[in-house]
């Protein structure tokens, strides 16, 4: 994509392939998939109504700083649901990432966060340990507990107060333990994999990462931990900083070709979906692309790899009701569904329970719950209210942002509801089974 300012101040896009937008042919399929659209009835807050916005955008008809073009283009989750219901194949996700790359950044506050928090502390392992260190040891010490009774929460600019009630228990002790380089098959080796262990999901949620690698060493695969992995560019692509997603993307490529793995191994739904997607990010790039591509197919969501091979069936029972979540980047992204509901109605004793609109964005979507807490929130509620009517136990999603929320609204609405990582579930439930013997 290349972008062309004109003397008035007007920009063009000039898509690389211009058929992106004339691809949608403005039919409406999309607009009962949309949660925005479902949430606020306007037109301008639907996938055909941004891309309409965008068409003007490309023409010329209005500024890329004009306020009322960013705000529909901020409301947008990008959880891709109207991907999954377009008859015409549009790659809205495309679109949206290309109008977000061209949209200035509001203000100086906003520029400081893109330059520091996304482009240096996600880009650096360093920085993101030292950071997920310091939230460990807030929340461990005591600090948070006491921060939360005195109240001082409550006046912190900038909604700082509302995103710390966000703040899910960190899994493990306050020094993070880190994983071996290698954990290798219990029995013979079938299959090579390497883990993607991720910048959220490495910080907040290490004990799944750990219990991932247990699972794929109990189903016959040598695991391999790359050192020097960061974040893949999942946030980055999304808020259109494309330029340090490539420079992301191409760190994540030469370390993990360096392992010999047969398949990269991804449990957070929105990485997994920009991993593989590398091949569009890096398609303009000849020294990259073809390396990009390879690296593409071999990405593997834990559920859809695991779903695919001969399965180790060990299980013990677990007499609990459990509905899914679908990820919106693991549904519409990945087209991943049926195999997380296959692998947890696979555990002796679970009863699956379907929720109404499971396949709809809860409201985490990446940031979106930071930067667009008001709809997060609305869009939340709708989630709690549908997740209580299953009467279910345990809530089970595949990406760490959607259980960051899920987690948060049951907490809002004193629901005794837990909410598992699909490999935490088959972890218990393999751990159960070895207790048998």
């Amino acid at each position: 994509m290349a972008i062309e300012v004109q003397p008035d101040g007007r920009t063009r896009f000039n898509f690389v392939d211009r058929s992106l937008i004339r691809a949608c042919v403005h039919c409406g399929m999309c607009l009962s998939s949309c949660p925005t659209y479902k949430l606020l009835g306007s037109e301008l807050d639907s996938p055909r109504g941004r891309i309409y916005q965008m068409r003007l955008l490309h023409d010329g008809q209005i500024r890329v700083d004009d306020p009322n073009f960013r705000l529909h283009i901020d409301r947008c989750l990008n959880c891709r649901a109207c991907e999954t219901a377009c008859p015409s194949g549009v790659q809205y996700g495309r679109l949206l990432e290309a109008a977000r790359a061209v949209i200035p950044p509001r203000n100086a506050t906003e520029r400081l966060l893109r330059a520091v928090v996304l482009n240096r502390v996600f880009a650096s392992p360093a920085l993101l340990d030292a950071l997920g260190l310091g939230m460990r040891f807030y929340q461990k010490s005591g600090l948070q507990a006491l921060a939360r009774a005195s109240g001082l929460l409550e006046r912190l600019p900038l909604n700082l107060g509302h995103l710390e009630a966000l703040l899910p228990p960190m899994q493990g002790g306050i020094v993070k333990a880190a994983l071996p380089p290698l954990i290798s098959a219990r029995g013979s080796a079938r299959h090579r994999v390497a883990l993607v262990t991720g910048c959220v999901q490495e910080q907040f949620f290490s004990l799944t990462n750990a219990a991932t690698a247990r699972i794929l060493a109990l189903n016959g695969c040598d695991v391999v931990v790359p050192r020097g992995q960061a974040c893949c560019g999942a946030l980055h692509v999304h808020g259109g900083e494309h330029e340090m997603a490539r420079v992301l993307a191409r760190r994540m490529i030469t370390v993990f070709e360096r392992t010999g793995a047969d398949y990269y191994i991804v449990n957070a739904a929105g990485c997994g979906s920009t991993l593989k997607e590398y091949g569009i990010l890096l398609a303009d790039d000849p020294q990259w692309a073809e390396r990009a591509r390879a690296f593409s197919a071999r990405v593997r969501d834990i559920a859809e790899f695991l779903a695919a091979i001969e399965l180790n069936q060990d299980f013990g029972e677990i007499r609990a009701r459990v509905t899914y979540q679908d990820a919106c980047h693991l549904l519409h992204g990945q087209k991943i569904s049926a195999q997380p509901r296959e692998l947890i109605q696979m555990i002796p004793g679970i009863e699956l329970v379907e929720m109404d609109e499971a396949d709809t964005c809860c409201g985490s979507a990446g940031v979106y719950n930071i930067t667009q807490y008001s709809l997060s929130m609305q869009l939340l509620e709708r989630k709690v209210t549908r997740m209580a009517a299953t009467g279910a136990e345990i809530v089970v999603a595949g990406n760490p942002g959607c259980l960051i929320q899920l987690a948060h609204g049951a907490r809002r609405h004193g629901l005794r509801i837990k909410t598992m990582h699909l490999v935490d579930l088959l972890d218990w439930a393999y751990r159960l089974g070895r207790a048998r013997e």
